[in-house]
């Protein structure tokens, strides 16, 4: 079972489409990345999941029920832009609070649980206010645990933290997932981050999705690249471009593209007299593959 399908999905807004028939699938136990640009329709696609927007057509099912099922609505947890907690309020009153709104009975218990989980159980008594960025974000996640969720919608999470905030966030997410099999819609900028933690991807522009696959699809497309270095660039891109189909010059490297035998390279540069000081193999990352499709779509 699917923790979230949607079938041909729309949304306008002055005759606008935010949505342009959107379709998306996110597995059961997955960690989805969902990535576009500004203005591609992430967040309307969250808000539309969530039931603060409603949609011009499509359809939206959780776990195959419809997204409007009272039973449905209770698996999910969000956070959209931001905690909207009190700022002079201590995340335990804020916690409370929100306990209090769901109906959590054994609220203590809940909040013990949720800032175990989101590392904060000892700043329980701090004010939201004095909170950094990263610890804001992470209440904001505590918040959206309560009553244990099957499927977390979180818009942003990651953009604006610090190294260690990053580090932090990626594991509390794989935490969530591995440990209390939640399902994770997550969107973000920072796709290098992304990355390290996805098992799966949703490429969405202008509204329509232009690819969904799993990581390790992700993997097996990637672009395999040699990257190297010479004493002259110049004269060695000039010649790697006679013998090789496709090479490019990437900041302060050369990169020659699907060949897997660097020795090869080194032997045709040395018989043209280069001599390489440094090589590599690599793949390209989600950045670059994201950069390049949205490359083709502008075609």
């Amino acid at each position: 079972m699917n923790a979230i399908e949607i079938r041909n999905l729309s949304k306008s807004f002055r005759g606008m489409y935010a949505l342009d028939h959107l379709n998306m699938t996110v597995p059961q136990g997955a960690i989805y990345g969902f990535i576009g640009e500004n203005g591609s329709g992430k967040s309307t696609t969250m808000k539309l999941l969530c039931g603060h927007l409603v949609a011009d057509e499509g359809e939206m099912k959780m776990f195959g029920r419809d997204y409007s099922d009272a039973g449905v609505r209770v698996r999910v947890g969000a956070l959209i832009e931001n905690a909207g907690c009190f700022p002079s309020s201590s995340i335990y009153q804020n916690l409370k609070m929100q306990c209090i709104n769901l109906g959590i009975e054994n609220a203590d218990e809940e909040i013990g649980r949720v800032l175990q989980i989101v590392r904060m159980e000892e700043h329980a008594t701090l004010k939201f206010k004095s909170c950094s960025l990263g610890m804001k974000q992470r209440v904001g996640i505590a918040m959206a645990l309560l009553g244990d969720p099957a499927l977390l919608i979180l818009d942003e999470p990651i953009n604006g933290l610090d190294t260690d905030g990053m580090r932090m966030m990626r594991e509390i997410l794989t935490d969530i997932t591995k440990t209390y099999g939640c399902t994770v819609l997550i969107s973000s900028h920072l796709l290098g981050e992304l990355e390290k933690i996805a098992t799966h991807y949703g490429i969405i522009r202008r509204g329509r999705m232009v690819v969904e696959m799993s990581a390790e699809e992700m993997d097996a497309r990637a672009q395999v690249f040699t990257s190297l270095r010479c004493a002259d660039m110049d004269g060695a891109y000039a010649v790697l471009c006679k013998g090789y189909a496709t090479v490019r010059r990437e900041g302060e490297y050369l990169r020659v593209y699907d060949v897997d035998d660097t020795a090869s390279i080194i032997d045709y540069l040395m018989k043209h007299g280069h001599i390489v000081s440094e090589i590599r193999k690599n793949k390209i990352g989600l950045e670059e593959y994201y950069i390049e499709l949205m490359k083709e779509g502008e075609k």
